[in-house]
Parts: C-alpha cells; structure tokens; sequence
C-alpha cells in the first residue's frame, strides 16, 4: 500500500509542476486531489505499519 502511496504522491508533484506553471489549468485541481489522495494512502499506511510491528 506504500508503493500506491508513493505512486500518488509523485503522480500528484508531476501534476502539481504542469498546473501550477501555467501549462495545464485543470491539473492543478488534479494535483490537489491527488494530494489529498496521497495522505490518506500514507496515514493508512502509518497506522497499519505501526499496529503490526506492535502486535509480534
């Protein structure tokens, strides 16, 4: 599931470079969500890392 949450974040900094430099208007709204998106990922990811490695 990290490997998603990576996959995200750079999807999200690529979209992010392309909205906010003028290229593409729309993906700046892509890039936020994508964001958004990405800290899910990893705060799901945080939690289930740190119930697991608390459980052996």
């Amino acid at each position: 599931m990290l490997y998603w949450a990576l996959v995200f974040f750079i999807v999200a900094i690529i979209a992010a470079i392309f909205g906010f430099g003028g290229i593409a208007s729309g993906a700046a709204s892509i890039a936020k969500i994508l964001f958004i998106v990405f800290l899910v990922l990893f705060l799901i990811s945080l939690i289930a890392g740190i119930a697991k490695r608390g459980t052996v």
